[in-house]
């Protein structure tokens, strides 16, 4: 039986991905929209796939609207299971020394859905990492389950449609037609940018809380 994704393509170069699906394109777009939105495996490409997936719909013999479809339901169902494993599991999944299901990972998550509440299933949905733990830290949360299917629903269409879009307009652009590759190494790059500069602000604000305790211990000497 013939793998769907060749060893030697990588996961994170949208264009060769797409290519490798051969047939299977819109599958495999749907199972790696469902993968990154839930099942807690951050690391695929999902905007820049949705992205390039609209961009070269033409040569992979399928229409925008396909891709939007699919990714929409694959995103809805992705947000489900992981609201669940939140609600089932809790934070039982996750270790301080994890490889992949690292506890400070689903502490930006959950401090990201307490700052939005409801809300952070859309805005969420538009930063990497932080969109595959947000359902699960809804469920930990005990969002209500009604509530949460609303939002993930407006969460979902409202990301993929906008990367379809994003996709079919940078499409009639005849450099970004010839230029893929480049467009995705960008895409990963803006998306990528909310998490390090949160990263960047949480790592101040522990060094301006640790300078603060030490001068508060040296006072007190």
């Amino acid at each position: 039986m013939v793998s769907m994704v060749p060893a030697a393509i990588s996961l994170f170069d949208a264009t060769s991905l797409l290519h490798a699906f051969g047939p299977w394109v819109l599958l495999g777009i749907g199972v790696v929209v469902f993968i990154e939105s839930g099942v807690l495996f951050p690391f695929l490409p999902g905007d820049s796939l949705l992205v390039t997936a609209a961009i070269l719909s033409a040569s992979l013999g399928i229409a925008p609207w396909q891709i939007a479809v699919v990714g929409i339901v694959a995103a809805f169902v992705g947000d489900q299971v992981g609201f669940w494993l939140g609600r089932d599991f809790g934070r039982r999944l996750f270790r301080d020394d994890a490889r992949l299901l690292k506890t400070s990972r689903l502490h930006e998550a959950e401090s990201f859905f307490a700052r939005y509440g409801a809300l952070s299933l859309v805005l969420g949905r538009f930063v990497p990492i932080v969109r595959t733990y947000v359902p699960f830290a809804a469920g930990t949360a005990g969002m209500h389950w009604r509530r949460f299917t609303i939002w993930n629903v407006v969460g979902g269409v409202t990301w993929v449609v906008a990367m379809t879009l994003i996709g079919v307009l940078l499409g009639g652009i005849p450099f970004v037609a010839h230029n893929i590759d480049v467009l995705s190494i960008v895409i990963v790059v803006v998306s990528v940018l909310p998490v390090v500069i949160g990263a960047l602000r949480s790592r101040r604000t522990r060094r301006r809380a640790a300078t603060s305790e030490h001068d508060d211990t040296a006072l007190t000497r």
